[in-house]
């Protein structure tokens, strides 16, 4: 079955000292494209963390956010270096002065210079596990977005996929016609011009099975049918295969072309026209396919 790209699962768990918040967000794209937003307590687990997106999700532009929020804490768990905050609000303050600059917002930016603010490295984050199960959780909510909107893309292919199928049918059953007409068509233009040129008649009926040989369109026809039940049997694998998709839908659009700039006929021409707009819309909804 076909699985989107576009997905969405979000996870909220507590222990006795956080509350854990996840988001996942993913988009289409052609290959895993992680982008992780984590706190300070996990930046030695992004190497796992990534490890766990890319053996779930496979493809796509994946954008991974955690929160790790303390509870019960009476005082956080950061060193203000006092000696570093005031060294850097004198220097900012004499700059301002020289300058004759606003002093309002130096203390600010005082406080938020480097190394200003410490984390406490004396309290370690031991709650790993917790995190990594509301992750999977998280995961598996984003695999059945992604699932559900894979059932819609999958009908609306089909969709498609028959539309193009009915415009083949509506090929194949004006073809007969079409070469009689051009076979007529030639031979009257022949008879116009053969009481002022001598016509060898053998030679004629050669360079006429030639012409209409080369607007045969059999071959193309017997093609892209299969190409049609070849997208639909991928469609229906265990696997979602966008991108083995979109290179069936290559050949399908290669084969509505020939047969549209060898057809030289209106009624094909139309259902060319509308192939080509279901094919359009294949690719579109292809690309957002796992």
């Amino acid at each position: 079955m076909l699985q989107s790209m576009t997905g969405f699962g979000s996870a909220e768990t507590e222990s006795s000292d956080y509350r854990i918040k996840i988001e996942i967000k993913t988009l289409n794209s052609k290959f895993l494209d992680f982008s992780p937003k984590l706190p300070r307590e996990l930046s030695d687990r992004e190497l796992e963390v990534k490890g766990i997106i890319t053996n779930q999700l496979k493809r796509g532009k994946v954008n991974l956010s955690i929160d790790i929020i303390p509870l019960g804490l009476d005082e956080p768990n950061i060193h203000i270096n006092e000696g570093l905050f005031k060294s850097y609000y004198k220097q900012y303050e004499k700059l301002a002065s020289e300058v004759e600059a606003n002093p309002k917002d130096l203390f600010r930016l005082a406080l938020h210079s480097p190394d200003v603010i410490v984390a406490d490295e004396s309290s370690s984050f031991q709650d790993w596990g917790i995190v990594k199960s509301a992750l999977e959780s998280a995961l598996e909510k984003c695999n059945a977005f992604r699932a559900e909107e894979g059932e819609t893309l999958q009908k609306n292919l089909e969709s498609y996929i028959d539309g193009i199928a009915a415009g083949l049918k509506e090929v194949t059953a004006r073809d007969p016609e079409r070469i009689r007409l051009i076979r007529e068509r030639i031979t009257s233009n022949i008879d116009e011009i053969r009481d002022k040129t001598q016509v060898d008649q053998n030679r004629f009926e050669q360079e006429l099975i030639y012409y209409i040989e080369k607007l045969d369109i059999t071959e193309e026809k017997v093609r892209l049918a299969r190409h049609l039940d070849y997208f639909k049997e991928v469609m229906g694998a265990s696997e979602s295969e966008g991108k083995k998709l979109g290179f069936i839908s290559q050949e399908i659009g290669r084969e509505i072309n020939t047969i549209g700039a060898k057809a030289n006929d209106a009624v094909i021409q139309r259902a060319v026209v509308q192939m080509k707009d279901d094919l359009e819309k294949i690719k579109e909804q292809s690309m957002n396919i796992i």
